[in-house]
């Protein structure tokens, strides 16, 4: 198992960029067995939450267990509370980094596939969120999405009123990330409408894999995009289980996710 921290120039974020890498090449050779003939390993990119980083799922979960268990890539680049979405004005465009640079850059880095089907976007609260809108935005180059506890604030956030405050972030803030809230319902910022955009284009959709923990305060809208999944029907899982908005629910559902993505 390889873990390393890149560093390299984003175009797409207009300046050097970190993030950490876990990449399980070692295999134990026993005397007198033919050596085993490694393929092309799967990728995941694994998004982290508001006020984390690209440190936090190595420091919070068992990845580096997972990544080596099921021998699977792990990507993990940085959100910067900026929900993994274009900042045209700034010239930080967060989710072509995240959805289409990054995926092109480490398969030229390291030993992964190349196909749709062996690559995965995912991640945690506002990295769920991240990962449904880079997904589907970016449809082309995953096959599947992985979206625990999202943070799918765009259900609140669109038509805001400026006095708006989730008890995280006020109005100021949201109209910082997603621009004008007046239009970002059907905006590609919006999770409903890239569904319905990735159908016009008639690219397949990933399959979803959505979790959250019952006592978490983002039960309602994880509810709400549930319900519009089922109305339109995509394939997706969608689970639930006892925990809050916590590095407990994330570590176990991570693991169930992962062994979702690679069946």
């Amino acid at each position: 198992m390889a873990m390393l921290q890149v560093n390299f120039y984003s175009k797409a974020m207009r300046r050097e960029v970190t993030f950490n890498a876990l990449i399980p090449l070692d295999t134990m050779e026993m005397p007198g067995r033919e050596k085993d003939v490694q393929q092309p390993m799967r990728a995941l990119y694994l998004l982290n939450g508001y006020t984390g980083s690209h440190t936090d799922w190595i420091s919070f979960t068992r990845i580096r267990e997972l990544s080596d268990k099921h021998r699977i890539a792990v990507f993990m680049p940085a959100g910067e509370n900026h929900f993994y979405v274009d900042d045209e004005d700034k010239g930080a465009l967060y989710g072509e980094y995240v959805g289409n640079e990054i995926v092109t850059y480490t398969r030229e880095l390291f030993p992964i596939s190349h196909r749709k089907e062996d690559t995965f976007i995912g991640g945690l609260s506002m990295g769920g969120y991240g990962a449904i809108r880079n997904g589907l935005k970016y449809a082309e180059n995953f096959s599947k999405i992985i979206a625990l506890s999202s943070a799918l604030i765009t259900y609140k956030a669109q038509n805001a009123d400026t006095d708006f405050n989730d008890g995280i972030a006020d109005y100021n803030y949201f109209r910082r990330v997603f621009g004008d809230l007046t239009k970002l319902e059907g905006s590609d910022k919006d999770p409903e409408a890239l569904i319905k955009r990735v159908k016009d284009a008639k690219v397949e959709i990933p399959a979803i894999y959505m979790a959250c923990g019952t006592e978490d305060f983002l039960l309602d809208v994880n509810h709400k995009y549930r319900d519009y999944l089922n109305a339109e029907q995509i394939d997706f899982i969608y689970i639930e289980g006892p925990g809050e908005h916590s590095w407990a629910f994330w570590d176990e559902y991570i693991e169930k996710a992962i062994t979702w993505a690679v069946e």
